[in-house]
Order: C-alpha cells, then structure tokens, then sequence
C-alpha cells in the first residue's frame, strides 16, 4: 500500500510522518519538499505529484491554521483550505483512492453546550472556519472515497499550541488572566496519528468506512481549567516557573480582542467514531500529563 502524505511537518503531519511507514510505503511532503511538490500554492504541482506517486491514500495534513491572519488573508485561507483541497479530491475521485482530510469545529456556529455530531448543519462564524467548510464540501462535490476527521484543541510537540504559550509565559509571570466561557477537550497530535493509523490498516479495501468521524477525548474544560491543569502539573513534573496555578484568574472572551470570532462550544461528539472502529478514546487530562512529560524530556535533551 503506498501513502501520500502532505503537510509533514505540521503539527499533525510530523506525528502522521512517524506512524504511517508502519501500515505502507510513505511518501511525506511538504511545501519546501524538492523531488515532488508539497506547496499548496501550486496546485498544478500537487496534482501532478499524486499522479506520478499514484498513491493508494492521500492524506492530507496540510491547512492554514492561523484564525486570526485568515481574517485578512482571505484568498491564502482559501487557496490552502479549499481550493488545494478540492484538488486533491478530484485527483483522488480520478484514481478511485481514498482521501484522508482532518477539519475543525469551527465550522459550526460555536454556540450551545451540546456535543456537535457529524449530522449538525455547518454554520461558521470566521473566515478560517469558511475556508475548512469550503474544503469538505469540495471533497463532496468531487465524489471521491474520502475520511474526513473533524477536532478541536489540538496540541503536539511540533509546532505552536496552547500548552506551548501558556508555560512560556508562566516562566515569565506572576498572573495570568485566561479565558473562561470557551469549552472544548483538549488532543494531543500523537493520538490524533495513532488513529489514524489504526483506522487506516482496517479501512482498506472496505468503502463502508467512508465518511466523516468526529475524533477528539472525553470531557471537557475550559481554557482557563486547562491552563491552571497545564501549570499544577507541570510544577508537579519539576518545570519551573513564577506562576501558580492559582495565580491564574478566569475572565470573558470580551476582555480579549481578537481579529476573529471565536467558538464559546467546540465540543464534539466521538460516539460514532469509537462505535464504528471499536475504539475507547482516553479522557483529555491524561494526554496532557504524558505530553508533560515529553515536552520536559525535550527540553533537557
């Protein structure tokens, strides 16, 4: 089995580069890649690369994540969350192969405290969340095999990321003021490739796995329960730091002004997903201790 990966290096992509070899033949690629081409700005280039790798999945790590930019970079949110998107679709439809696609919450309207499921209509409230809905939806009109995993709160090792910031900015701090009417459940990319990487050695050649799976953890938190969790314990692991996690206060999103709308509810509903692969997907806090403890291994290296 031969696998095209795009977006090697990203936060998902990196920990996808690490696990795919072990299910096929893995060709990773991202925009700076030189023997075939990763740019998402070069369309005519990514398509040319899955037919001349004539890849048995594509798998698609690539997206422009930042929310707020996408605001006023309207056409690159586009070009890389849509329209290179869709192209990698209809080369996937052309070849009869499977198309793997990771989305976001965001394209729900963000609002209410239930779960969203794979069946809830898409309404976004910012530009970024536009551009993610406009690339499902051209999967759809493609009419290729696809898997598309919507998350929310995804952290790794690679890459920027909320944990990330908020023990930069405890080693320099005395308080710290944290949002507290957004709730989500925090997932590390590691599990997000492990999977995937186990939903994929059982998807082939079976079609009746298609489709779209909501994957994230149990329960839920706000960024400021998350944050003073990410400070308890890292202290506990011995990073140190100027802040406590009671020095840590809770405040409205209206106190911060951002340039994009953000969800208050970024829950999402995993039922469906451990249901169909027999899956039983861990509660959030445990991701965060073990991503702790690798985050505090990398930095003594």
């Amino acid at each position: 089995m031969r696998i095209l990966l795009f977006g090697k290096t990203g936060q998902i992509g990196s920990e996808l580069n690490k696990r795919l070899s072990n299910i096929g033949e893995l060709f990773a690629l991202n925009r700076s890649s030189s023997d075939y081409c990763g740019d998402f700005n070069n369309l005519k280039g990514i398509a040319e690369t899955v037919n001349s790798l004539m890849p048995d999945i594509i798998v698609n790590a690539s997206a422009y994540t930042d929310v707020d930019q996408a605001e006023q970079n309207h056409s690159i949110a586009f070009r890389i969350n849509s329209e290179a998107v869709g192209c990698l679709a209809r080369e996937a439809a052309k070849l009869n192969k499977l198309l793997v696609h990771y989305s976001t919450d965001y394209i729900f309207n963000g609002m209410g405290k239930r779960a969203w499921t794979e069946e809830d209509n898409p309404e976004p409230l910012n530009i970024y969340g536009e551009s993610k809905l406009k690339g499902e939806q051209l999967i759809f009109a493609a009419n290729c095999r696809y898997i598309i995993f919507r998350t929310s709160w995804v952290y790794g090792l690679n890459g920027d990321n909320f944990i990330k910031k908020i023990i930069a900015l405890a080693k320099e701090k005395n308080s710290l003021d944290v949002i507290d009417d957004q709730i989500g459940s925090p997932i590390s990319a590691e599990l997000l490739a492990d999977v995937t990487e186990k939903i994929l050695s059982k998807v082939l050649p079976e079609h009746r796995y298609d489709g779209i799976y909501h994957l994230s953890t149990h329960g839920e938190t706000s960024w400021f329960n998350f944050s003073k969790f990410i400070v308890s314990n890292a202290k506990d692991l011995g990073i140190k730091l100027e802040l406590g996690a009671q020095d840590i206060r809770p405040v409205s999103s209206a106190v911060f002004k951002s340039l994009a709308k953000r969800p208050f509810n970024s829950r999402v509903d995993i039922t469906k997903i451990e249901a169909v692969f027999n899956l039983v997907l861990p509660n959030w806090e445990t991701g965060v201790e073990d991503f702790l403890k690798k985050l505090l291994l990398k930095s003594n290296d």
